[in-house]
């Protein structure tokens, strides 16, 4: 777990990095604030605490940093918005509850390969409370949840733009690619002025000559970026070339691998890419498709549990003496869905249905009427109709070009979103 990794590290960098905190009569390191944000502050010991983890990242990756006085107001900026997207989420009520919290955590013990009732042990061995654990990821989930409604919630995509998007996939050389990439955003306010334009753009030109001169991208990125990733050295990873964002889209193709754009002018500001390395991919795709009719009970105030099953255990009876499917899932059915049709529910590929249903569709003998069996939505009874390969390729790319528009407007809108938030806010520094 390279997270855990490097914040005990940090924990070895505290002491160097929090040498201005105060200290008490009897030595005692005393907390301070270095940023009041409207109501509320970022901490000093906050600030050392992620300035240590930067510095100790960079280490284990061999990455270039720029003097210390310069990181420190990086992630003291970091910390400032955060705060800020923090106090919005709570004014409009956004929690995360501990059963998406306990699903979160299960997650990533997963993908690391940690039973996740040894976490906490596992943790600990590392130097890391469970407490402080929960609440940095709850933290992070309220800020997902934000974004989702107030920037991701927003953005559109016209039939027309999709259309535009398919025309130009064909025979695309970026569409079949994929791209690792680094960036850098030298931002504008949401008003600029000429002025404020005007020297954003000098900066901008400047730090792609310097590029072009030598310098390190990942301390230039962490020295001059606005952007959300500009601590780590601007590193966004791989990306399919049909999911980029537009102002990348067009100019990934005519640098070759190593080579950085000049300066790319959009609502948000100057953008600087890099290409880190390029791969062909395979576009065409198929999947195992299966169609599927079912019948729901849901229990409820009058129907109990063991009632809903009983009502599938006779229906199923009266099917197989004959009676016909569709019309019983039209009479019984809970599912608003698919009762009208029958209980039919159309093709569907991997990941449409909850596991439970998943599983006994993917199990179930075609025109054989599943025994009873519960899912989080209540008893069910299925039939499978039919399975089939299907070529999903053009349905891909409807849905990778849907991506690449909202993500080609995330970018800017994420970065308009958070300049206006910080322009709006009341900020003093006391470092």
């Amino acid at each position: 777990m390279n997270e855990i990794k490097y914040i005990l590290a940090a924990v070895l960098l505290i002491g160097g990095a929090a040498r201005a905190a105060e200290l008490s009569e009897s030595g005692e390191m005393l907390d301070g604030i270095a940023a009041v944000v409207n109501e509320g502050v970022v901490l000093k010991s906050q600030l050392y605490k992620d300035t240590a983890t930067i510095i100790a990242r960079a280490r284990e990756q061999k990455m270039q940093l720029p003097p210390e006085n310069i990181l420190q107001e990086q992630v003291l900026e970091r910390l400032i918005l955060e705060e800020l997207q923090l106090q919005r989420a709570a004014r409009i009520g956004l929690q995360v509850s501990d059963q998406m919290l306990n699903q979160a955590i299960a997650s990533v013990a997963q993908q690391n390969n940690i039973p996740f009732e040894r976490l906490p042990e596992v943790l600990a061995e590392d130097g890391i409370s469970y407490a402080d654990y929960r609440r940095d990821t709850r933290k992070q989930l309220t800020l997902d949840q934000l974004r989702r409604i107030e920037v991701i919630g927003r953005i559109s995509v016209a039939p027309r733009e999709i259309q535009q998007c398919l025309d130009n996939l064909e025979d695309n050389v970026v569409v079949n690619s994929e791209y690792d990439l680094a960036h850098i955003l030298v931002s504008i306010p949401e008003s600029a002025t000429g002025e404020q334009i005007g020297a954003a753009e000098i900066e901008a030109k400047d730090v792609y000559r310097q590029l072009l001169l030598g310098a390190d991208f990942s301390e230039m990125a962490i020295r001059h970026s606005d952007s959300q990733t500009s601590l780590e050295g601007g590193q966004l990873g791989w990306l399919k070339g049909d999911q980029l964002p537009t102002m990348f889209y067009k100019v990934v193709g005519d640098l070759q691998v190593g080579e950085v754009s000049e300066p790319i002018r959009t609502v948000s500001g100057f953008h600087i890419v890099r290409v880190n390395n390029s791969r062909g991919t395979d576009q065409r795709s198929e999947i195992e498709q299966v169609s599927v009719r079912h019948i729901l009970i849901t229990p409820n105030e009058i129907i109990d549990d063991q009632t809903a099953k009983q009502r599938l255990d006779d229906a199923r009876s009266q099917i197989t003496e004959g009676a016909d499917f569709g019309e019983l899932a039209k009479l019984i059915s809970d599912d608003p869905g698919s009762a009208n049709n029958g209980g039919e529910m159309g093709w569907t590929g991997p990941g449409t249905f909850v596991p439970e249903f998943e599983q006994v569709a993917n199990t179930a003998e075609i025109g054989v009427v599943s025994e009873p069996f519960r899912s989080r939505f209540g008893w069910h009874i299925l039939e499978v109709l039919d399975r089939r390969t299907y070529d999903n390729t053009e349905d891909l790319k409807e849905e990778t070009c849907d991506l690449q528009i909202r993500n080609s407007k995330l970018a800017n809108e994420s970065e308009i979103w958070q300049r206006r938030i910080r322009d709006e806010a009341y900020v003093e520094i006391r470092m």
